[in-house]
């Protein structure tokens, strides 16, 4: 066992009579629970060991069971053949919660978030009790952790790594993703990441896309930013690919629905946009125009509803708003000039929903 900042770690070599020998690579099954027939549940992990020490790195997807962007960026990553670890591990974790994920459920049987029930108990909630195994076996043997998640269901977010930045480590992490759009921020109470950094273990989370599919640009923004931090910690061989127009967003807010009605959308995904422009216009089934959403601030569009009908109070986007002195042309101009940005992710994503513009100077004459 070895100690950092007087935590105990777990040996990675041994996984319940698993030996894993350094510059090895070994598929091992985690039990963290029981089904109603009595049968083990037991999460498939792989373990990838360089021939040199140094850092070990969980991955996990799937958290919430229907959020599986991530499950298919740590497939495609186990399956490359050309990624050799160098030094350090990495634990590759495709679904975390198993019982979730067979029912395409956010939530497990119990109708609770395992995402607000770490570090959990031994004798508490099965959320609770999941959440203690998961710490004690994946958690407790690891230096660094990235946690891969999706918008919830009916939305879907540009991609975007979260992580509390007061921690040195944790901004190290979130720099070497390379991501354009770093969130600021410790996460709720009992979220995996957050208490996975009271617990000694920095973490970050990527937020991108939505639950039930597995969307390509998203999985391309995953497995390159994973990449890029494990060769900024010399775990792997090669050349970072960083976006070049990295910015942190330390306050974000979600814009809601006035009215009752059908939204026109004319924002995407990964959208900048300046103060008051129009986010959607709300209008009744018969096309009679009854509010327009505005922004309230330079912002860049991390998430969106992809359901266009809402209610008064109903959650329609969620700006970022643009660092202190930063407009929206310098973060547009900022990504010209980067070969390395997630703009066509945003297209994609887009496809969800439907986008046009508003002709606000014609409708302006038209009235005159």
């Amino acid at each position: 066992m070895t100690k950092d900042n007087d935590r105990v770690l777990k040996p990675i070599d041994d996984w319940n009579g698993t030996e894993i020998l350094p510059g090895t690579s070994a598929d091992v099954k985690l039990a963290v629970s029981e089904s109603y027939s009595s049968m083990t549940v037991k999460i498939p992990i792989h373990i990838r060991r360089g021939t040199k020490p140094g850092p070990v790195i969980f991955l996990t997807a799937a958290l919430h069971g229907d959020e599986i962007n991530g499950t298919g960026a740590i497939r495609q990553l186990i399956m490359d053949e050309e990624i050799e670890i160098q030094r350090g591990t990495v634990i590759f974790v495709p679904v975390l919660n198993l019982l979730a994920f067979d029912q395409h459920s956010r939530y497990l049987p119990d109708r609770r978030d395992l995402n607000r029930s770490f570090p959990g108990s031994q004798s508490g909630s099965l959320a609770s009790r999941m959440a203690k195994k998961i710490f004690e076996e994946i958690v407790s043997r690891c230096d660094y952790g990235i946690d891969l998640h999706t918008a919830s269901v009916r939305r879907t977010n540009y991609p975007n790594i979260r992580g509390d930045l007061s921690d040195p480590k944790v901004k190290k992490l979130a720099e070497a993703f390379g991501s354009e759009i770093v969130m600021n921020g410790k996460g709720p109470k009992g979220a995996f990441r957050r208490e996975a950094c009271l617990a000694g273990c920095p973490t970050i989370i990527l937020e991108g896309g939505e639950v039930w599919k597995v969307e390509p640009g998203v999985v391309d923004s995953a497995v390159r930013g994973i990449k890029n931090v494990l060769i900024n910690f010399n775990m792997l061989e090669g050349e970072p690919e960083n976006s070049e127009c990295q910015i942190v967003v330390e306050r974000s807010k979600w814009i809601r629905a006035e009215r009752g009605g059908f939204l026109q959308f004319h924002v995407s995904p990964g959208d900048v946009i300046e103060q008051e422009a129009p986010i959607a216009t709300n209008s009744t089934l018969l096309g009679r125009e009854r509010s327009v959403l505005r922004a309230p601030f330079d912002a860049v569009v991390i998430g969106m509803t992809t359901l266009p009908a809402v209610s008064p109070g109903e959650a329609v986007c969620n700006l970022g708003q643009l660092p202190e002195g930063m407009k929206p042309a310098d973060l547009k101009k900022m990504r010209s000039k980067s070969d390395i940005h997630d703009g066509q992710v945003g297209e994609d994503l887009s496809t969800n929903v439907m986008v046009v513009e508003r002709q606000e100077e014609e409708e302006t004459k038209e009235s005159e």
